[in-house]
């Protein structure tokens, strides 16, 4: 140490003024949470063989995505089977939306312009948040990423070449430039073409075993054409920053639909327009003491659904959405270890169509969220109430009831030990979700008098966090949760005078318990050598409690429910080489809540591999990679009649300037 000043002085010129160049370190992401949290960073899923934002998160404990197959395929997620509608996606801190079905398709979020994504259970528990973070029963965090320069730069590009199997192309670009000291310009593009066109084997038995018949087909109508293109605007201020994004995708695809019964092709087609602004300012105040947070959007969405074929019915519909939201919150630390907080948000929706006797609703929501957090270094502990109040109405016909709702959440965290990263948690959370627009006012199939879908939730959990700095064990985290969800009222489909017309219900009762395990090793030897490895596993009991209890239906399996699933994922990195592994295991299940041998699903597993190779020349990067996914072409269904792809590549070149 004293040696340095002298070596320093004898190596430069004194009277000159030298500058260093940038420098950006990215550590892992190890947090504490008190909910049940599972994550991955930008690092993790660009050595995935993953196409989009449903691809990864299928390696999360307890996670279910339903897959009608190919790239452009519809994608939703379900978490620990409370639905899709019990979920909340936010982008950039504000949620996406969907009054229409309440389904948000995660297939169109590129992981191209992605810095980690994040899942909790319950609720995410920082102290400035929205409303609307308080009233999901499960969240999905998509976080895009803030320009970083090197080498001085005020500016950098990257470009992306994605091409494979089932004709496949897919090129993208990220542009970034400073504009002045506080303001940064992020554009993005990306073209997503690919015909759908993948062999699937399909055969068919009878009751005594007999093989009716054993093809290989090839799958149609299932290709799409899509843009993404994204801009924002990041600017930080004192103590504070702000940021403002508009997101616009537009796709024109195929809708493979089922087969059975030797049909193999359909031809319904749908085009999608999804359009948003956003804007979130936060500051801090008072040293710190007190901080502000405000969120703004309008989204525009337009959906036309074609059914050409007049054997079944002639179907042109077009829905368009509109959507207005602001957000305020405000958090106060009364002490270093006692913070309240309060939040309030209102969003205005309304559906228009061109169908013939459309019902045109609105509806106007106002949530109020109070929540006060203790934190001590071994015990943190939150609660807040969330009160829900909305307005229907409609041009024509019968309004849906209006609703004012309050629900409360406790969350807890121990750390036993002060000196062991060893945490117990525990939470309860009682959660509602409104019927969609099409549960309510889809033509000759919705029900004005449906009451909300409720769903308490009690989860008890125990995390184990390590880091070795210097050691050949980098990281090491486990995570175990034990959980209980009962869902009333749940709205459901069911036939009403004929089996050609159903009606919307409070049909359902759902009792599930399950427990969710993930392990996570990061090991590092001999200067360049990582190894990072990811274990996850379900075990899950969903039963549908909606019959009486002498039926012999009473307590099956809900639907595509496994009882057990997980994932495996191994990452070896050696300098700029780069070899990824993963593998994913879904275990049976049936297509119905009648648990009978005609309704059985199949278990399946796939294998995927990828490679990739990165190189930094003149201030340059160059990475190239090549995957293989389903390596041993397992032929499985996610939902039953509708194949998914076998064996399939992708090669992608990136350069970075």
């Amino acid at each position: 140490m004293f040696a340095l000043p002298l070596f320093a002085a004898a190596q430069l010129d004194t009277t000159k003024v030298y500058q260093l160049g940038e420098v950006c370190y990215s550590p892992k992401r190890i947090k504490r949470e008190i909910v049940p949290y599972q994550g991955m960073d930008s690092t993790v899923l660009a050595n995935l063989s993953c196409q989009s934002v449903a691809d990864a998160i299928r390696y999360f404990s307890g996670v279910q995505i339903k897959d009608y197959g190919g790239v452009g395929g519809l994608k939703t997620i379900n978490v620990r089977n409370m639905g899709t509608n019990q979920m909340g996606v936010f982008y950039d801190g504000i949620q996406i939306g969907n009054a229409q079905n309440g389904q948000v398709d995660l297939g169109r979020f590129s992981l191209d312009n992605i810095e980690a994504i994040d899942l909790y259970n319950g609720q995410r528990c920082t102290e400035l948040q929205s409303a609307k973070d308080y009233g999901a029963a499960g969240t999905i965090y998509l976080t895009t990423k803030k320009p970083t320069f090197n080498f001085d730069r005020n500016y950098n590009l990257d470009l992306k070449m994605k091409a494979g199997s089932f004709g496949l192309v897919n090129p993208s670009f990220t542009y970034n430039q400073k504009l002045g000291k506080s303001i940064i310009l992020n554009v993005s593009a990306e073209y997503t073409y690919a015909d759908g066109r993948y062999k699937f084997h399909y055969k068919k038995v009878d009751k005594t075993g007999k093989v009716l018949y054993d093809t290989v087909a090839v799958r149609e109508n299932a290709d799409i054409t899509a843009v993404r293109t994204e801009a924002a605007l990041f600017g930080d201020v004192k103590d504070g920053e702000w940021k403002v994004r508009v997101f616009n995708y537009n796709s024109y695809r195929g809708l493979p639909g089922y087969v059975v019964r030797n049909v193999y092709e359909h031809k319904q087609r749908q085009w999608d327009n999804n359009l948003f602004a956003q804007a979130s300012y936060k500051q801090t105040y008072l040293k710190g003491k007190l901080g502000f947070q405000a969120n703004a959007k309008y989204a525009y969405d337009y959906t036309r659904y074609l059914n050409p074929d007049l054997t079944l019915q002639y179907i042109d519909d077009s829905y368009y959405q509109h959507e207005a939201y602001v957000s305020g919150a405000v958090n106060y630390k009364i002490f270093n270890w006692w913070n309240v907080s309060v939040a309030t948000d209102f969003q205005y929706n309304y559906l228009e169509s061109d169908v013939r006797y459309f019902s045109y609703p609105s509806r106007c929501t106002e949530l109020v969220a109070v929540a006060t957090t203790f934190k001590h270094p071994n015990v943190k502990f939150q609660a807040s109430v969330l009160g829900t109040f909305t307005q229907e109405s409609v041009k024509r016909g019968e309004a849906g009831k209006n609703h004012n709702v309050v629900t409360p959440a406790a969350i807890l965290s121990v750390r036993p030990w002060s000196r062991v990263p060893f945490d117990i948690r525990a939470f309860y959370k009682r959660i509602f979700r409104m019927p969609t627009f099409n549960d309510l006012y889809y033509n000759n199939i919705g029900n004005t008098k449906l009451d909300p879908e409720y769903v308490n939730q009690y989860d008890l959990g125990v995390t184990y966090q390590y880091t070795g700095a210097g050691s050949v064990f980098a990281n090491f985290a486990v995570q175990a949760d034990g959980y209980y969800n009962y869902v009333e009222n749940k709205i459901v489909a069911i036939p009403a005078a004929n089996l050609f017309r159903w009606q919307m219900k409070n049909y359902g009762k759902v009792q599930i318990y399950g427990v969710d395990v993930s392990v996570d090793l990061g090991l590092e030897w001999a200067t360049h050598w990582t190894l990072d490895l990811r274990l996850a596993y379900s075990y899950q009991v969903a039963a549908d409690v909606s019959y009486d209890k002498d039926s012999k239906y009473y307590g099956g399996q809900l639907p595509y429910t496994p009882w057990h699933s997980g994932s495996a994922t191994g990452n070896l990195s050696y300098k700029g080489f780069n070899l990824n592994y993963s593998f994913i295991y879904t275990g049976e299940r049936y297509e119905s809540s009648a648990n009978i041998p005609v309704n059985y699903v199949q278990p399946w597993y796939t294998h995927d591999i990828a490679f990739s190779y990165s190189h930094t020349f003149s201030r340059c990067k160059l990475k190239a990679s090549i995957q293989v996914n389903n390596l041993l072409n397992q032929q499985y269904e996610v939902v039953k009649s509708y194949p998914m792809p076998g064996t399939n590549f992708r090669a992608i070149l990136n350069f970075v300037l």
